[in-house]
C-alpha cells in the first residue's frame, strides 16, 4: 500500500466542555490521522463561547479536524432543528477545518440564493446522512441526493443488523470510487465493523474509531488502537487475504486477537473480521460462495460458531467425512471455486488431553452434554480408543447422543464419577455471564475421576475446574483447547503452521485484559 492509499482514522471525539475536549485533543491526536470535534456535546455554557475558543483550539493542535453539530435523529446529542444548525453554521468561522453538515441542511445551503456568503466553504465540506435504524431501501437515492451538493465528500453512516448490511455499504462505496467521489461509508453496529476495517482498502476517504472502546460514539466503534494493532488496517489493500467468524454473537470473542497475532508474526497479507450473521444462508451465498457473491473480495476462510455449526452444512459443496459424523462445521475454506467444511474442534479437543492425560485407549471418559463440543469430543474420544459415555440434565439428547456413537448415556441428576480416567465439561455452564457460578458437577460427584477437563475457556478457571480441585482431580482448563483448534484453521486455509505460542498468548492477553 503507498502512501496516497494510507487509511486515516479519523477519533470522534464528545465532551461537554471546552477543557475536556482539549484534554481529549491531546490525548488522541497520538493515535490518529485527523479528529471530529462533536460540538452538539459541548453543554450550552461551553457551546456560547464555542466559536472563538475552538478556533484558537484547533490552531494550536496538530493535525486535520472535522467539526460536526449533530441534531438528535442524526446520532446527535441536542434537539437541533434545521434552523438552529443553519444559524450555528452561518455564524461560525472555524479556521480551515472540515465541515460535516447533515444532508438536509446542506441542502439548505444550495437552494439559499445567499449561500457562496456562508463561511461554508464547500471544498472542506462533507455533506452526511445517519440512519440508526438500518439500511435504506433507496441507499442510491440518498448518494444522488448528496452528489447533488458541492460537498467534496460524501459520507453515509447506516445500522447494520447482520452483516450481510455491509454489502450495499460497500456497493455505494465503489459506485463512488468508480465516478472518483470521496466518500466515507460506513455500517454501525458490531455487524457493521467490516466496513470500518475494510473502507480505507475499498476507496473509503477515512474511517471513524473512538481513542478507548468504551468511549466510543457511534454503535460498533472499535478503537483507532485496535484498527491499528489488532486489524493492522494500515497493512490492508486489494489484495489481503480475508479471514472470518460467523456467529450470531461475536463481539467478545478471542479468535480475532489469536489469528491476527499469527498472521501478523508470519508477515502474511491477511485480516481476521468479526461477522455478526443471523442469516446465514443469506450470507454466505450473496457474500462469500464465489459463485454467487455480490462483492469482489478475497475471503479465503471462515471459523463457524454457534449457532450456525449445523446451519451452515447445508450451504457447502463438500464436508469432511469426520464434520459429518460429528454434524457440526467449524471451518470453511474456499477452495477451487466451492466451499469446503472442517471439523477442528475434535482436534483441538484432544491434542491437549492427550498432551497431559497420555494414551487414552481403554481410558473411561464421561462426557457431559449433549450439543455440539460434545459430539466432537465423543467423535476424537471414540478414535482415540477411549471408553465413553455421554451424560446430560436432558436424559432424551443424552440417548440419542449415546446412539449416535453407540456409547452409554446416563441422566447427569445424582451421576457420580469415581473411577473415571476424564470428565469432560461439553456444556456452556460456568462460562462468563449468566452461567459464570454454575457447574454441571459437583466436588462430591467428581470425588474418585482423575483429570477433570473444561472446554469453556472464559473465565480461564470455572467453578468446574475449582469443585475438580476440592475433589482432588488433575484440571484442564478450556484455552488449550481453544487454541489448538484455531491452530488446525490456521493450517487448513494457509497450508502452514502457525506459531502456537503467539496464538496462545494472544488469547491469554485477551481474556486477561478484558471485562466481558
Amino acid at each position: 500500500m503507498d502512501s496516497a492509499q494510507k487509511p486515516r482514522i479519523c477519533i470522534s471525539v464528545c465532551e461537554p466542555t471546552i477543557a475536556a475536549l482539549e484534554r481529549a485533543i491531546a490525548s488522541a491526536a497520538e493515535v490518529s490521522d485527523l479528529l471530529e470535534l462533536r460540538l452538539d456535546c459541548l453543554d450550552a455554557v461551553n457551546l456560547q463561547s464555542a466559536t472563538g475558543l475552538i478556533t484558537k483550539l484547533v490552531q494550536k493542535a496538530p493535525g486535520e479536524f472535522i467539526l460536526t453539530f449533530r441534531p438528535l435523529p442524526e446520532g446527535g446529542q441536542r434537539d437541533l432543528d434545521i434552523e438552529t444548525r443553519h444559524a450555528f453554521w452561518s455564524d461560525a468561522i472555524f479556521s480551515d477545518s472540515l465541515y460535516d453538515v447533515e444532508l438536509d441542511l446542506a441542502e439548505k445551503f444550495t437552494a439559499n440564493e445567499t449561500a457562496t456568503a456562508l463561511p461554508i466553504d464547500w471544498r472542506r465540506t462533507i455533506c452526511s446522512h445517519h440512519d440508526f435504524s438500518g439500511v435504506p431501501a433507496k441507499l442510491d437515492q440518498i448518494y444522488d441526493r448528496m452528489a447533488a451538493t458541492p460537498a467534496r465528500v460524501l459520507k453515509i453512516a447506516v445500522q447494520a443488523h447482520d452483516a450481510i448490511d455491509c454489502l450495499p455499504v460497500f456497493n455505494v462505496l465503489e459506485r463512488a470510487r468508480e465516478e472518483g467521489r470521496e466518500m466515507i461509508a460506513i455500517a454501525m453496529g458490531t455487524a457493521g465493523i467490516a466496513t470500518r476495517i475494510l473502507g480505507p482498502s475499498r476507496g473509503g476517504y477515512l474511517t471513524y474509531a473512538s481513542l478507548e472502546t468504551q468511549s466510543a460514539t457511534a454503535p460498533g466503534q472499535t478503537s483507532a488502537r485496535e484498527l491499528q494493532e489488532l486489524y493492522r488496517i494500515g497493512s490492508i489493500d486489494r489484495q489481503t487475504a480475508i479471514f472470518g467468524l460467523i456467529g450470531a454473537t461475536i463481539s467478545h470473542s478471542v479468535s480475532p486477537h489469536m489469528h491476527n497475532a499469527s498472521f501478523a508474526a508470519a508477515a502474511a497479507n491477511a485480516v481476521y473480521i468479526p461477522f455478526e450473521i443471523h442469516d446465514v444462508n443469506a450470507f454466505l451465498r450473496r457474500m462469500i460462495h464465489p459463485h454467487t457473491r455480490e462483492l469482489v473480495w478475497n475471503l479465503r476462510g471462515l471459523s463457524v460458531t454457534a449457532p450456525h455449526k449445523l446451519a451452515v452444512m447445508e450451504c457447502l459443496d463438500w464436508i469432511e467425512p469426520g464434520a459429518a459424523q460429528i454434524g457440526a462445521v467449524n471451518t470453511i475454506v474456499v477452495q477451487d471455486d466451492a466451499l469446503h467444511g472442517y471439523n477442528t474442534d475434535a482436534a483441538g479437543f484432544i491434542k491437549p488431553l492427550l498432551a497431559v492425560g497420555g494414551d487414552l485407549r481403554d481410558a473411561r471418559c464421561a462426557v457431559i452434554g449433549a450439543g455440539g463440543s460434545a459430539s466432537a469430543a465423543l467423535y476424537s474420544l471414540i478414535a482415540s480408543g477411549a471408553v465413553a459415555s455421554v451424560f446430560s440434565r436432558d436424559i432424551t439428547k443424552a440417548r440419542a447422543l449415546g446412539q449416535r456413537f453407540g456409547v452409554e448415556s446416563f441422566s447427569l441428576e445424582d451421576a457420580r464419577f469415581e473411577g473415571f480416567d476424564v470428565v469432560v465439561n461439553a456444556t456452556p455452564l460456568g462460562t462468563l455471564g449468566a452461567f459464570v457460578d454454575e457447574t454441571p458437577a459437583k466436588a462430591m460427584q467428581l470425588r474418585g475421576a482423575r483429570l477433570a477437563y473444561d472446554l469453556v475457556y472464559n473465565p480461564t478457571d470455572t467453578r468446574f475446574l475449582r469443585e475438580a480441585r476440592e475433589a482432588g482431580s488433575d484440571t484442564l482448563g478450556g484455552l488449550a483447547m481453544l487454541v489448538a483448534q484455531a491452530t488446525e484453521q490456521y493450517k487448513l486455509w494457509t497450508g502452514e503452521a502457525p506459531q502456537e505460542d503467539v496464538m496462545y498468548e494472544a488469547a491469554r492477553r485477551r481474556l486477561a485484559e478484558s471485562k466481558f
